[in-house]
């Protein structure tokens, strides 16, 4: 592990992070929040300081390998955590360290899952920070900082592999840092323009801006204690379009402007995702015609609500969880689904799905024709073997993850609805669950345990299992202590 390298990148996102902090401070100004704006400011430029000072000078070999992107994923993920959830606890807004990670962790990793209680209660500069943590989370701060800072060698994309969702993760251009521009352009494109819709249509602007903070990197954390119930209908047709748009894989885009339009509508991964989409919707409005006593009610609930859980944002129009069973079942089956690779949306991804779903279509076609020897291929391309293997790997690992969380979690002795949805919903980076953690509830009545438990899920679903346990693993750090000794005598 290369110790000069993890700290010259730790200070980098330090600084980087200090810099965005400064954007609630202006809106804290903006609402005459003097001290809360003093204490962020305090914090930007002590953040901004110490990644200076740190990442002053460049180790000389900046080669990055796979296990050095995970192990420099993981832990700025960790760092920026701690770093964005003291503001809270100094401002007293959510005086609980445990508390203020838990929300911090749901924030950067674009869960949305809350142990606040009265979100309406924080002032405008923690909700402002609250809803950026989404932001920053949804594309990932390493991306950023490849867009945004020059560093050598083509083996940079292992940094975008450890903090990218998806499968596999290629590069849009020749150049590492020229995929990271177009990938964060593209991503404050479509932010702008939704906060620019919204504020048409009628939303205040700083709800439009934090609204469209949690679009964007479907997260899900709402600045009003209902979500987007009390908002006007075409206030949540308008968001739920958006989150699916950012569900999508950004390569779509980048096909788009550049002109290359044919090769964008076959991508196969998002027909299905449209697909899953329309059908879950025409379901599930069926399903709630009851319930709701209004088509066009029960439409836009139930698009708005397949919308929220299949990109996993989290954002609700209603209690989900008083809907029929097929309802909530279906919802809970798309808790598991996910977006599109390559989109700022959680889950399984549907392309791992694809992968597995053919694979399985394979080796049944082996046992009734044992002489067929038929590559799996999406879009016309070929899996790799070393793909599918790792796809394989991900669903084994994800299985012992989720079980293991799910007995943490029920030794709480809470209802089997809630245990299980709770761990669903933040390994997967949704939110709400069903039950005590339902879309009118929150997180605040688990223990400690339970919340480290959720926290560790959280960060593992988000950076795709592998960076976190390689971070946690002992045979990752042979030859640290070798290397911080050299450090030392350099």
């Amino acid at each position: 592990m290369k110790i000069r390298l993890q700290i010259y990148i730790l200070g980098k996102v330090m600084a980087i992070e200090g810099l965005l902090i400064l954007l609630p401070v202006i809106c804290g100004l903006i609402y005459g929040e003097l001290r809360n704006s003093v204490i962020y400011a305090l914090f930007a430029i002590f953040y901004i300081a110490i990644g200076i000072l740190i990442s002053f000078k460049k180790p000389e070999k900046v080669t990055i390998y796979l296990k050095d992107g995970c192990i420099a994923t993981a832990l700025s993920w960790i760092v920026l955590s701690v770093c964005g959830c003291l503001p809270f606890v100094v401002t007293g807004e959510i005086p609980s360290f445990t508390n203020a990670m838990f929300e911090t962790v749901s924030g950067f990793t674009t869960t949305g899952a809350s142990i606040l209680t009265n979100v309406e209660g924080l002032s405008h500069i923690s909700l402002m920070w609250r809803s950026l943590t989404h932001w920053i989370g949804g594309m990932g701060v390493l991306v950023f900082l490849l867009a945004v800072v020059p560093m050598s060698g083509g083996s940079n994309l292992n940094l975008m592999k450890a903090e990218s969702p998806g499968p596999s993760v290629g590069k849009f251009v020749p150049k590492v840092r020229t995929t990271a521009k177009a990938l964060y352009m593209i991503y404050l494109a479509l932010t702008l323009i939704e906060i620019i819709v919204l504020a048409i249509a009628g939303m205040p602007i700083f709800d439009s801006i934090c609204s469209a903070f949690g679009t964007a990197g479907t997260g899900g954390f709402g600045i009003r204690n209902d979500s987007f119930t009390s908002y006007a209908p075409h206030i949540q047709w308008i968001v739920a379009v958006f989150m699916i748009m950012f569900g999508i894989n950004f390569n779509f885009y980048y096909l788009l402007i550049s002109r290359q339009p044919g090769k964008a509508v076959k991508l196969s991964e998002i027909k299905v995702y449209l697909a899953i989409i329309l059908i879950s919707t025409v379901m599930i409005t069926v399903n709630i015609l009851k319930v709701t006593g209004s088509s066009h009610e029960a439409a836009r609930h139930a698009f708005f609500q397949v919308a929220t859980v299949i990109t996993t944002t989290g954002f609700a129009t209603a209690d989900f969880d008083t809907w029929p069973t097929l309802s909530k079942l279906l919802l809970v089956i798309l808790m598991f689904c996910g977006a599109c690779a390559g989109s700022t949306g959680g889950g399984v991804k549907i392309s791992r799905l694809q992968i597995r779903t053919k694979t399985i279509a394979r080796e049944i076609r082996s046992y009734i024709n044992p002489r067929s020897v038929k590559k799996v291929q999406i879009d016309g391309k070929a899996i790799e073997p070393e793909l599918e293997r790792s796809v394989s790997v991900f669903f084994f690992v994800y299985l012992l993850i989720f079980t293991a969380s799910t007995i943490l979690v029920s030794l709480e002795g809470h209802d089997l609805v809630t245990t299980f949805t709770s761990v669903a919903a933040t390994i997967n980076n949704i939110g709400p669950g069903l039950s005590m953690v339902g879309p009118t509830s929150n997180y605040a009545f688990l223990n400690g345990l339970s919340k480290w438990v959720l926290i560790f899920d959280m960060l593992a679903g988000r950076l795709e299992l592998f960076p976190i346990i390689i971070f946690l693993t002992p045979m990752t750090y042979k030859g640290a202590l070798k290397g911080f000794h050299s450090l030392k005598q350099n």
